[in-house]
């Protein structure tokens, strides 16, 4: 008897481990093949390039991919993956060839059939498989590529099924024994591929094994479309694969926890096969093959796996170790099958027999809620997504979304919302109900949901047949499903109906569908009672009976209702309905109720009815009494349900001893009584000082337990130091007078910004942090030259000295620093932070520069606690510092190891394929005057609306996006509270007048030559009055994208067009250094920080004001123009405002120009310093392009031919030149 090919895959997987080849792409890339070799002769003349179209060889060099497979063979590999990644219509459009995918699929599969069959008869002793590979495509069904729309997509379900489809009967054909749906970054284009395959397997009678492969994108542990491992699992466990696991992306090291995870929840076989470790900064892998051994081997040894291999940069010999490997281990048996429920979202849920009671919120149902139906109808889909994630905030573990509405495009919307859904993983953790009469709209919303979701619902109402065969459907798409108790002769209404329904579906679904019972739901129909009429009179106690049924007799099925449907007599008493739906609810659980459709945030407990209440309703439920309804109407019209209570201040802690009303008030941040409480504290005190060392430090104490916790945040602590100060500020003249000491601290920091540089929120915050912490910190403020640091740092014998620095040239001030130090004998650490700083580049400039003590880079507010804490420890501090020696170590090596050579074009390409623009055809806008104008005290007011608040809450290490942050779980009420601690600062700014906004603008002639922009006198345009240098992109990019400059936006001299250049500098930071002073005199670092914080959102605010009246008047190009202040934050605007020392122009000197055109100084009051920051730091300036195909864009690396042109243009040494772009060079 023949066994098939599932049949001798598990044969074979039970009694040994089996591997899987190594990377395809790595030995491709050793060949060092051609643009030629890639063509071929039959693709000679293809229009466009086809290097890099690993797949098309397959037809112009198929005895190199044979050999390639052949390699693996001979090293030991049991599973040969075709060379079809990419070999899909989707990915092969970007080289033109997509028309191909049939036959590339299929001369695959051949080549690799043939290498095998070729090994076994040379090797008959074990069987070979061949693996047809099904790639990822380059698209995502589940993921926006437009960051403004993030419910587009730009590929369908549909379109992927197709495509897959092709790629899954062309691999078949070509001889492959397995389809393998491989380096899965999108579950739902997985489930795309999973659905094709049946469709194939269904149409041509022929069924092959499936192996599916995630793969885990970063250290979060989620595929890059959101999903745990878990949840991945849900979403396919439905395909009934030979086997599940992980590639690519991670090292064997970094896999290993998801690979435990997978092993222990899916029921299948288990595969890996990682990377060769993490790619190095420069994409290359370093890890050797025994590294890589050792960590498989563990795998073996915990019995993680049946199947392993190498992704990439594994070879034929990474191969032949894990052979020899495998040939010693154990088999690993399956788990075995177990009947719970497992949906999925973005994080699994998990429905078992003991499971309490599943809530499945309601109010994203437009025939529920009127008020969600009101806000899909006006398409106010921002507005209905916080309906969605208000019921998950509120404990609905799944949330029934429904579209059923005769006003709406019903359809359209349900695939609408549900792409939203997706882009907001608070709501899209949760699984999806998705819920329709109408069986196409229940399928798009399928073809949306990459988790597990629930189908609401199937039914016997149009018969077997169609029940059949949306039942198949469903599970295909992988669904579970609501099976309403409903057949032909219509909703079952008695218990014996309920009965007969609920049992023949079941038999259906189990006996000829295969339907596992677990993700069967019944709804045996819930019914209004209390109706006044006699025949509902047991429709209450029917349900409640058919729950026990179904738990009794239908094993594994769980039970769902809508529950608000009970009530329905009572609509308009809010009150009764919720003590009905508790009442209800309790004896529906009781007797096996799993879920149930409620507003999850007006859920009533059972035992807060009233008893007498609760009588009645029960009464009513199980038909105890025959004027059961009427009893229950005469008690409802007296119960309206828990008023509201009005929230009063909480001032009970008032009442607690002095010591704790101290820590209280730390800990809460609140100083409305602490100058009171501090003196009452140092009456009953033995001394001041004894005050300090006693309750206030036991306070900030608990303060820093909070933070490193993460149960505080930056905004409370500030708060909290804000407390503290003012109340050593009260003690602080007694305890001179006593002379009786200052309080001892934990150690002495300096810190300060850099020489150039006048950026210091950050550095401010991370002062405060430690000062909370009980350092003593030396702020020197900013633009600090290196001199004053050090000699401060001697006179204070500080303990540590702290630099910081935001913009790019600081970075080489700090090295200065410490190679002053190191000059100087100077034996301190050095902590290193900032915006631009990192740990590569304290590794490999700072850190060879100072080798007297250690160097710390410490990236933010959080850590810094910590680091300083293991600095100043005796016992701590070598270990920190053989760590970071170590960790330095391993980052020079690689930096210093690195190719001079990688995908980039010569200058001189990168010119050539320059942004086309056809300038024949285009007129320039001219604006409304050349030269300069001057806007002075503008109005606050105006620049508020234009404030884009993220940034705001950035600054503070609130990380989420205004106003969502707002509602955050986590990090919500922190943020609330500063954002209303911010308005007032707002308002007072504003409405006195706190802070000056100046700015100047200019336009002027001017023509592109080359990459640079000549700006001209005049309109008669003979005299050049400067240039303005730009460079170009240099990386190799695919698919013939042009290398961007920002000259290419201004018409060449050589066009004869008229064109121009514009040019602004902003500031609202003229009065805060005043203002921010006043508050630290009052000891409130708090408010200091908000005001700069503020200032600096209003820079960027009249930024973004004056660029609107640019567009609209001064220049005009887009006079009709009308934007929300969303579309502004998200430049949905005609023409750019790029900035020196941003990703377009990262060049910091550019300012210089700029300035000089403007006269910036003396009209706007705004000046730079040697290191070409702005003072006042609340400052922004920048260019000005008008023409509507300009765009913002990073300049990414540059090599040293352009670097070299830049310096000549620029009348620079090559040395100064590298210095400024240092950054950006892509070179040593």
């Amino acid at each position: 008897m023949t066994l098939t090919k599932y049949e001798q895959l598990t044969e074979e997987l039970n009694h040994r481990i089996l591997v899987m080849d190594g990377a395809m792409g790595t030995e491709i890339q050793s060949l060092g093949l051609s643009e030629d070799d890639f063509r071929g002769n039959r693709f000679r003349d293809h229009p466009s390039s086809l290097k890099g179209n690993n797949e098309l060889l397959v037809l112009t060099q198929p005895d190199a991919i044979r050999e390639i497979h052949t390699n693996y063979l001979h090293a030991g590999s049991d599973i040969i993956a075709t060379n079809t990644f990419t070999a899909n219509a989707v990915s092969q459009s970007d080289y033109g060839t997509e028309s191909l995918c049939y036959e590339l699929n299929k001369q695959a599969a051949l080549l690799c059939r043939q290498a095998v069959d070729a090994t076994m008869a040379q090797d008959p002793s074990r069987p070979r498989f061949v693996a047809g590979a099904i790639g990822p495509t380059t698209r995502a069904a589940s993921l926006s590529p437009d960051v403004d729309d993030p419910g587009f997509r730009s590929i369908t379900f549909d379109e992927l099924v197709e495509d897959y489809g092709t790629c899954i009967q062309a691999l078949i054909e070509g001889g492959a024994d397995i389809i393998l749906i491989e380096t899965i970054f999108d579950v739902l284009n997985s489930k795309a591929a999973i659905y094709a395959a049946k469709k194939v397997f269904s149409e041509t009678g022929t069924s092959l094994p499936l192996m599916v492969s995630g793969t885990i994108t970063d250290a979060s542990g989620r595929l890059l479309s959101g999903q745990t491992t878990e949840a991945f699992w849900a979403s396919i466990m439905h395909s009934e694969p030979l086997s599940v696991g992980f590639n690519c992306a991670l090292g064997a090291d970094e896999l290993r926890p998801y690979i435990e995870e997978i092993s222990k929840v899916a029921d299948c076989y288990i595969s890996a096969y990682p990377n060769r470790g993490l790619p190095n900064e420069f994409g290359e892998y370093d890890e050797t093959v025994e590294h890589m051994v050792t960590a498989i081997q563990d795998y073996l040894d915990y019995g993680f796996v049946n199947i392993i291999g190498g992704c990439c940069g594994t070879t034929p010999e990474h191969i032949a170790a894990f052979t020899e490997i495998a040939q010693r281990a154990d088999s690993r048996a399956k788990n075995k099958k177990t009947h719970r429920s497992l949906l999925s979202g973005l994080e699994p849920f998990t429905i078992r027999e003991d499971s309490l009671f599943v809530n499945v919120g309601e109010r994203t149902n437009v025939t529920g809620s009127a008020k969600f139906a009101r806000l899909i109808r006006e398409e106010d889909f921002e507005a209905a997504l916080q309906v969605a994630r208000q019921q998950v905030d509120n404990g609905a573990q799944i949330i029934d979304i429904n579209m059923d509405e005769g006003m709406l495009d019903s359809k359209a919307a349900m695939v609408r919302f549900l792409n939203l859904i997706a882009s907001e993983p608070d709501i899209s953790r949760v699984p999806i109900m998705i819920d329709s009469s109408k069986w196409e709209i229940i399928e798009a919303g399928l073809k949306c949901v990459q988790g597990k979701s629930v189908v609401n619902s199937i039914s016997l109402k149009e018969g077997e047949e169609s029940f059949i065969k949306h039942a198949n459907a469903c599970r295909n798409y992988g669904a579970a499903v609501i099976v309403m108790a409903f057949d032909e002769k219509g909703q079952a209404d008695t218990l014996q109906r309920k009965q007969e329904i609920c049992k023949r579906s079941y038999d259906i679904l189990v006996n000829q569908v295969g339907f596992p019972p677990e993700d069967i739901i019944f709804d045996p129909n819930v019914f209004a009672v209390a109706t006044g009429i006699e025949e509902h009179n047991l429709y209450g106690k029917d349900f409640i009976d058919a729950c026990a049924y179904i738990k009794k007799e239908l094993p594994y099925a769980h039970i769902s209702g809508g529950i608000s449907n009970v009530s329905f007599s009572f609509r308009g008493n809010n009150g009764i309905r919720e003590a009905i739906h508790a009442v209800f609810l309790y004896h529906a659980v009781k007797a096996g109720l799993t879920m149930g459709i409620v507003n999850a945030g007006q859920l009533v407990i059972y035992e807060d009815v009233p008893a007498e209440l609760r009588d009645r309703i029960e009464d009513v439920l199980f038909n105890r009494h025959v004027d059961a309804t009427e009893r229950l109407i005469d008690a409802a019209s007296g119960f309206t349900g828990t008023e509201r209570k009005a929230i009063l201040e909480d001032l009970s802690w008032r009442e607690k001893p002095v010591t704790e009303r101290l820590s209280y008030a730390l800990v809460k941040g609140l100083n409305q009584y602490i100058v009171e409480d501090t003196e009452e504290a140092r009456l009953l005190a033995e001394k001041p000082i004894d005050v300090i060392e006693g309750a206030l430090m036991a306070g900030m104490n608990e303060v820093g337990d909070l933070f490193g916790e993460g149960k505080m945040f930056l905004p409370q602590v500030v708060k909290s130091a804000r407390v503290m100060k003012q109340a050593v500020a009260h003690l602080v003249p007694f305890i001179d007078a006593e002379k009786s000491g200052r309080a001892s601290s934990k150690g002495k920091i300096l810190m300060a910004t850099v020489k150039g540089d006048v950026h210091d929120i950050g550095k401010n915050i991370v002062g405060v942090v430690l000062q909370c912490n009980n350092y003593e910190v030396i702020d020197l403020g900013v633009m600090v030259p290196a001199d004053k640091i050090l000699k401060v740092a001697i006179e204070e014998d500080v303990d540590i000295i702290g630099l910081s620095g935001l913009i790019t040239p600081s970075l080489e001030e700090m090295v200065h620093v410490a190679s002053e130090m190191e000059r100087l004998n100077i034996r301190k650490p050095l902590l290193i932070g900032g915006a631009t700083t990192s740990k590569a580049h304290t590794s490999v400039k700072i850190d060879p520069c100072f080798h007297r003590d250690v160097v710390a880079y410490v990236p933010d507010a959080s850590k810094a606690v910590g680091v300083t804490s293991q600095l100043l420890n005796e016992q701590q501090k070598p270990q920190l510092a053989k760590a970071l020696i170590e960790e330095y170590e391993k980052i020079r090596i690689r930096n210093k190891n690195r190719s001079p050579k990688g995908n980039t074009l010569s200058y001189l390409d990168a010119v050539e394929n320059r942004t086309r623009i056809n300038w024949q055809h285009y007129t320039p806008p001219v604006p409304s005057f050349t030269g300069t104008k001057t806007l002075r005290n503008f109005p606050l007011e105006q620049l508020v609306p234009y404030i884009d608040w993220t940034p705001f809450f950035i600054a503070w290490e609130l990380a989420g996006k205004f106003p969502k942050i707002l509602d955050d779980a986590v990090v919500g009420e922190s943020a609330t509270q500063l954002y209303a601690d911010a308005q007032a600062i707002l308002t007072d700014i504003v409405e006195n007048k706190l802070l000056t906004a100046n700015a100047v603008i200019g336009f002027w002639p001017a023509n592109a030559n080359g990459d640079d922009i000549q700006v001209f006198e005049d309109e008669a345009r003979d005299k050049v009055s400067l240039h303005l240098h730009h460079l170009r992109q240099q990386t190799d990019k695919p698919n013939e994208q042009p290398n961007y400059c920002l000259s290419d936006y201004i018409a060449p001299v050589e066009t004869n067009k008229q064109d121009y250049v514009g040019g602004f500098v902003v500031t609202t930071g003229l009065g805060c250094d005043e203002l921010v002073a006043g508050y630290e005199e009052n000891h409130d670092d708090y408010n200091a920080i908000l005001v700069k914080a503020l200032a600096d959102r209003l820079a960027e605010a009249f930024a973004e004001k004056l660029h609107e009246l640019v567009r609209t008047q001064y220049w005009g190009y887009a006079e009709s123009e009308s934007l929300t202040s969303e579309e502004l934050v998200k430049e949905r605007y005609q023409g750019i405002r790029p900035a020196p020392g941003y990703p377009a122009c990262p060049d910091h000197t550019e300012k210089s120009s700029l300035f000089r055109l403007l006269n910036a100084e003396s009209e706007s009051g705004v000046s730079l310093t040697e290191n070409f920051a702005m003072i006042p730091a609340a400052s922004v300036s920048g260019f000005y392009f008008s023409h509507p195909d300009s765009k913002y864009f990073g300049l990414g690396k540059i090599d040293r031919d352009q670097v070299v042109a830049y310096a000549e243009r620029k009348q620079l040494s090559l040395a100064d030149t590298e210095k400024w772009l240092s950054p950006n060079l892509k070179y040593a």
